[in-house]
C-alpha cells in the first residue's frame, strides 16, 4: 500500500489527484490491473467526475452545501456535521482499471479528492493490484 499526502487550503474543495495516481501506477510497474484509492477520513471523500470545465467541481460543492448546509439542525457538537454527511454522500473509495500502465478514465474524467472540513493535511491510501 502507498500513502499520498494531500494538503487542502480551504474548508471545501475538490483537488484533482489523477496525475499523482497515474504516477503511482507507473512506479508500481503494473501493466494491467486495478487501482483502489481510499480516504481514511470521516470528513473527506473521493470521486470521479468531469475536469474539463472548472464549473463542474464548483457546482458539485455548491449543491452539496445547499443539500447539507453548515448551519443545519445537527446534534453532533463539533460543528462539522455537514462535512460528515457530505463525505458520506461522496464516498470514501474509488476503484479504477489500469491498462497499459495508465488509469482508464473517460475523456473528460479526473479523480478528485474532496475536502469538506479543511484546511487540513490528509492522507489518500492507494493499492495498485496487478492482474494475474
Amino acid at each position: 500500500m502507498m500513502t499520498l499526502s494531500i494538503s487542502t487550503g480551504s474548508r471545501r474543495e475538490m483537488k484533482d489527484v489523477t496525475a499523482k495516481l497515474n504516477r503511482l501506477v507507473a512506479e508500481a510497474k503494473v501493466k494491467e490491473g486495478l487501482l483502489v484509492a481510499y480516504v481514511p477520513h470521516t470528513t473527506a471523500g473521493i470521486t470521479i467526475n468531469e475536469n474539463a470545465d472548472p464549473d463542474v467541481p464548483r457546482d458539485i460543492l455548491a449543491h452539496l452545501e445547499k443539500l447539507v448546509p453548515p448551519d443545519g439542525p445537527y446534534r453532533h457538537a463539533e460543528g462539522n456535521s455537514d462535512a460528515h454527511i457530505q463525505a458520506g454522500l461522496i464516498g470514501s473509495s474509488v476503484t479504477l482499471i489500469v491498462d497499459d500502465t495508465r488509469l482508464v478514465l473517460g475523456t473528460w474524467q479526473s479523480v478528485f479528492f474532496c475536502e469538506f472540513d479543511g484546511p487540513r493535511n490528509r492522507k489518500l491510501q492507494v493499492e495498485v493490484i496487478a492482474a494475474s
